[in-house]
């Protein structure tokens, strides 16, 4: 088994305002990164468009119709003044979740032993009936929530190290106890969630806020103290939502990480994923802004994963 990096050009035809920093050359500049020597061993495979069942596993039905209706035929159609759809964002959605859903199916049926999702939009901040953030679907809650229905597992831990707290993600899984959500982020920042006291329903969510300037040692002991409750609850498969927005080069966050935090981070939740759930991780990119954080910061998390 080796490692798995899933991709597919329709993530590239969702279009963004000019200046917007969620943008097509996030992807192609990851491409350059993909095509290194170094990561020839990779699978590479496209991600299929997912079963619109699979969406209803974190969202109304009447969202996913909304959502679908929104997409315009010209120009932009605007969920919030930061979250717009393009002809070509549904089915950019709909081939990020099912990246996601195709990558649990492998390492969980043994023909992967870890994955990468290299999708946009992102998913962490998009709630049950609510896009926003730049998400409109929220991809790693369902890859969960699939891994629950489809495979029965009872306990699926989420890594969040993206500078912004995942709150759709903390919004679908809040009654979830079979999922551990874990998030480190930036705060105060964008969106204003993510403080200690929200802690699920079971105690089964965990925020780490970090305070602005935040370097690698308070990270790490952030980090060191979610791998505990992580291994005391025993994952039988862990996902990572990986953004890469706290790297120090990042302009929309103040965070001072830098790439050899994301490879210690991606070495860990391996680690933890070779003591609990017979190597079985899945990780799919959120945020990451600044093209040298995000190329440098993606470079160090594959090299992990491939480790």
């Amino acid at each position: 088994m080796n490692t798995v990096l899933f991709s597919h050009s329709d993530c590239t035809r969702h279009i963004t305002p000019r200046g917007h920093p969620e943008r097509v050359e996030r992807l192609e500049r990851l491409e350059d990164v993909f095509n290194q020597p170094e990561f020839a061993s990779i699978e590479r495979l496209d991600a299929p468009l997912c079963e619109l069942d699979r969406l209803t596993l974190a969202h109304p039905q009447s969202y996913v119709d909304q959502i679908q209706d929104l997409e315009p035929v010209h120009g932009f159609a605007y969920i919030d003044a930061d979250t717009s759809m393009s002809k070509g964002s549904w089915n950019a959605a709909r081939r990020a979740v099912g990246a996601i859903v195709q990558a649990t199916d492998m390492v969980l049926e043994g023909s992967a032993k870890n994955v990468f999702c290299a999708v946009r939009p992102p998913g962490h901040h998009a709630e049950k009936t609510r896009g926003m953030g730049f998400c409109l679907f929220g991809t790693v809650a369902i890859g969960a929530l699939h891994a629950i229905q489809k495979h029965g597992l009872e306990r699926v831990a989420i890594l969040d190290f993206d500078v912004h707290h995942g709150n759709g993600t903390s919004n679908i899984l809040w009654n979830e106890k079979r999922v551990l959500f874990a998030s480190t982020h930036e705060m105060p920042l964008y969106p204003g969630s993510g403080y200690e006291s929200e802690r699920g329903s079971f105690d089964q969510i965990i925020n780490k806020p970090l305070g602005t300037g935040t370097g690698s040692a308070e990270f790490r002991t952030a980090m060191n103290s979610i791998i505990d409750r992580m291994d005391k609850f025993k994952p039988e498969l862990i996902f990572i939502s990986a953004g890469f927005d706290a790297h120090y080069d990042d302009p929309l966050a103040s965070l001072r990480l830098d790439e050899e935090d994301f490879y210690w981070a991606t070495r860990e939740m391996k680690d933890l994923a070779h003591a609990h759930c017979k190597d079985r991780l899945v990780s799919s990119l959120e945020g990451g802004y600044s093209i040298l954080g995000l190329t440098t910061s993606v470079r160090a998390h594959l090299t992990a994963l491939m480790e």
